[in-house]
């Protein structure tokens, strides 16, 4: 092998190395990749041949976990019914079902290949019945794997939480009890759980707001060690969000979404550093960091708000009653986040989608709106947090329709792209390449 040859190859293996996924919505919780992913691409048989699709491989069960990536591998988890196919109800509608799927699953962690697609290994982490029931348009597998290169962990709500290695091998397990989500005006509703977990500096973070006993808590994750746990039965009566460590000002906390509060608690202690009312009483959105400020997003009910805070904040920060700043608080918008989906800020500017598809972009510094455009007819819903990467953002419908936007601050559609298949969990972007995981299949988008 020539010298040159060893250094292009060296280049691209320490490329790949550098492009890691390693939790929902990647690094920080950003949503924002590296490279330049594809702006067309065609995945559904029924709209004509691929294009653009690097490898797609069949995932059995039924799962909204988004996939992850480290290295040269992609990993994701699914649940699968002993009684076959799983009932899904996508859309958009208001009822509070918990759906027929109480028939015993295999909760199954999945490692690829991320070049070519094919399975390296697969293990079953729990079999057993639900102990718990689920929404309709949701899994009994709804969460994300986190990772950072020396340990794989899965928390799978009353299932369990468990470290692997990453070649496949259980390391340990933890029994959390039972997760029984629900929102605040109907505790007999069963909903599921959806909070994945956040893995920084050895330690691993979960939250569990649900019908009694809610808590936040650090774990070793070399050992599954509890190292801190505080009560949230007061400051929260659900969330199916998930917990954000920032280091910013001076100090790490762990930044949680909530009903009827927005708590900020020390990485390293579980004290708490500050708090404010939030607006949207079902919290779903990931609370992140991006620009020197913490974003966190909510909706349902009165206010579907956006906030930027500060991450120096301290005490009760919370809004007074027709505000939009305060100590703590640099802006907020209190008609304009998200309820399903995680907002993101990319190069200055943060966006924002509703479930109807009514896509919105600011200032990420001052919250002034520039712009407001519906994505599709608005008779389709829209889970699946928006991602950006090489100057565009890419937003999935629950039909499997991504749109590509133009990162400006004017509203440019690209594309519209079809994946052929109902799609709620999030994408990965590594190196370029866009990777989802839909109804049955985990696939792979680049330019070919």
């Amino acid at each position: 092998m020539s010298r040159m040859l060893f250094l292009l190859l060296s280049c691209i293996a320490f490329a790949i190395g550098a492009s890691d996924w390693p939790s929902y919505r990647g690094p920080g919780a950003s949503g924002v990749g590296d490279g330049a992913p594809p702006t067309s691409w065609n995945a559904d048989p029924a709209a004509g041949p691929p294009r653009n699709i690097l490898w797609k491989t069949p995932i059995p069960g039924l799962s909204h976990s988004s996939p992850i990536v480290w290295n040269n591998h992609v990993f994701v988890t699914t649940a699968i019914s002993a009684k076959g196919d799983a009932p899904l109800k996508i859309g958009l509608y208001g009822a509070g079902d918990s759906a027929d799927d109480t028939a015993e699953q295999s909760w199954v962690l999945y490692c690829f290949d991320k070049r070519t697609g094919k399975e390296v290994w697969k293990q079953t982490a729990h079999s057993g019945a639900p102990k718990v029931k689920r929404h309709t348009k949701a899994t009994h597998d709804n969460t994300t794997l986190a990772t950072d290169g020396k340990r794989l962990i899965a928390f799978l709500g009353s299932e369990g939480l468990y470290a692997y290695s990453l070649d496949g091998k259980l390391l340990w397990q933890k029994d959390l009890g039972i997760m029984d989500m629900t929102p605040f005006d109907d505790r007999t509703l069963s909903w599921g759980f959806a909070s994945s977990p956040a893995l920084f500096e050895d330690t691993i973070l979960v939250q569990n707001d649900s019908k009694k006993d809610s808590f936040a808590a650090a774990f070793d994750a070399r050992d599954g060690r509890e190292l801190w746990r505080v009560p949230r039965k007061d400051v929260s009566v659900g969330s199916w969000g998930s917990p954000a460590v920032i280091r910013a000002a001076n100090r790490t906390q762990v930044v949680l979404n909530g009903y009827p509060w927005i708590v900020s608690y020390d990485f390293k202690t579980g004290k708490e550093f500050w708090r404010m009312r939030s607006g949207g009483d079902v919290p779903v959105p990931t609370p992140f960091y991006a620009d020197g400020l913490i974003y966190v997003a909510n909706a349902h009910g009165r206010k579907a708000p956006l906030y930027a805070i500060r991450p120096d904040a301290t005490g009760d920060i919370s809004l007074a009653d027709g505000a939009t700043t305060s100590a703590g608080i640099v802006w907020a918008q209190e008609r304009n986040g998200s309820y399903l989906q995680t907002p993101i800020v990319y190069e200055g500017i943060a966006y924002a989608s509703t479930s109807q598809g009514v896509f919105k972009a600011y200032d990420a510094k001052t919250g002034e709106k520039f712009y407001e455009n519906r994505l599709g007819s608005g008779a389709t819903g829209f889970t699946s947090s928006p991602v950006a990467a090489g100057g565009h953002i890419y937003v999935t419908s629950e039909e499997g329709e991504t749109y590509v936007l133009k990162h400006s601050r004017s509203f440019q559609q690209v594309a519209k792209n079809q994946l052929g298949e109902t799609v709620l969990s999030t994408p990965a972007i590594s190196a370029g390449v866009l990777f989802f995981h839909t109804r049955g299949h985990l696939l792979a988008v680049t330019k070919n």
